[in-house]
């Protein structure tokens, strides 16, 4: 497991979107805007238990993350790494709320069909072009 260094983490725990690639099972990419937060040292994303990602992920545990400065977007970082839990019941809806509440504002307002995965960083880094 790769340290996130001061620089992603400002990506993270900012207001930015990030984009999630996983692999088809055809082999193929998959990649789809999603938020973004951390949990402890992991990475967090919300999705439904039955999305694309979620499935792709069930069958190849590895990720690729970019995240973009929304102000910036020139900013971005790029992490690597693999799919460590995906949590669910009372601990994922306090994740996910957090996450809404940096996102929009308030709680997530879908209360049903919503898992939370979390990413061990094997790679991490920040760039600017």
């Amino acid at each position: 497991m790769t340290a996130l260094t001061d620089d992603v983490l400002r990506l993270v725990d900012d207001v930015n979107i990030a984009h999630i690639a996983t692999v088809l099972p055809d082999g193929a990419p998959h990649s789809v805007p999603v938020w973004i937060d951390r949990e402890g040292d992991r990475l967090a994303v919300l999705t439904s238990p039955r999305s694309r990602k979620a499935r792709n992920l069930a069958a190849e545990p590895r990720v690729a993350i970019s995240i973009v400065q929304h102000q910036r977007p020139n900013e971005t970082a790029l992490v690597r790494g693999r799919l460590a839990e995906v949590v669910d019941g009372d601990r994922a809806w306090g994740i996910i709320d957090r996450m809404s509440v940096k996102y929009t504002g308030g709680p997530y307002p879908l209360r049903t069909d919503r898992v939370v995965l979390l990413f061990e960083v094997e790679h991490a880094q920040a760039i600017a072009f």
